[in-house]
């Protein structure tokens, strides 16, 4: 499968990356991609964008980069109720939103509650998707989510940061195959994502990549190989 698109990505805005939005989409262009994706952390995330960020996406000027640019977030869950970090009326000026559990903005709790936490994000409209559903810090169902995920048209993601030796999330790779699991057993469909926080990472996806094959995962439901798959995804 070749690999076309990467959606997770963080800029300086974010307070604790280190690239800019100029050097994020060149890098993807370097790279090949069909589409790449701008989604800063959403205000709850301590240093991150406060809600005026997400109001003025039209500066960027999304398609005159010569790659399709499109400006999204990555929002916080806030709640076992699924809350989210963002608005409304701001949710409307994405092209699409992640929604992830971080531990700066909710403290881990049961499996039943964790599980309850994903799945009501899952609900809102404007989720498209769910950021690094493995993490170890966070024990849910995953039969749970993937079957939530199919119902609601809600891709779970492989959370390539995440999975790499000495990232932030340990054990995640381990518990990625559990998730790919329950996703093929109840025909959910994933997405690969660097959450890349400077550019060199943007498009980097080895570790999801090498994970899909150890697990025998379907390509089909990989959609990072087919852009307009996506686009219709998002824009449903």
């Amino acid at each position: 499968m070749k690999d076309l698109l990467d959606v997770h990505m963080h800029t300086i805005a974010s307070g604790h990356a280190y690239s800019t939005v100029r050097e994020m989409i060149t890098q993807a262009k370097e790279r090949q991609l069909s589409i790449v994706g701008i989604s800063e952390h959403g205000p709850a995330m301590r240093g991150s964008c406060p809600p005026i960020y997400f109001c003025n996406f039209k500066v960027i000027r999304a398609h005159d980069w010569g790659i399709d640019v499109r400006m999204g977030a990555e929002l916080n869950i806030m709640d076992y109720s699924g809350s989210i970090d963002l608005p409304a009326q701001r949710l409307k000026d994405l092209d699409y939103a992640i929604a992830s559990l971080h531990d700066i903005c909710i403290d881990p709790g049961s499996v039943r509650e964790n599980t309850a936490a994903i799945v009501n994000a899952m609900k809102n409209p404007r989720v498209n998707i769910i950021g690094h559903p493995d993490n170890p810090y966070y024990p849910v169902d995953f039969d749970a989510i993937a079957k939530a995920a199919k119902e609601q048209h809600v891709l779970l993601e492989l959370n390539n940061s995440s999975y790499r030796p000495g990232g932030s999330r340990k054990g995640s790779y381990e518990k990625g195959k559990e998730l790919l699991a329950a996703c093929k057993k109840y025909g959910t469909t994933v997405i690969f994502g660097s959450d890349a926080h400077v550019d060199l990472d943007v498009g980097a996806h080895e570790m999801s990549q090498k994970l899909v094959a150890e697990c025998g995962f379907p390509e089909e439901l990989v959609i990072n190989g087919r852009p307009d798959d996506f686009r219709h995804w998002i824009e449903a």
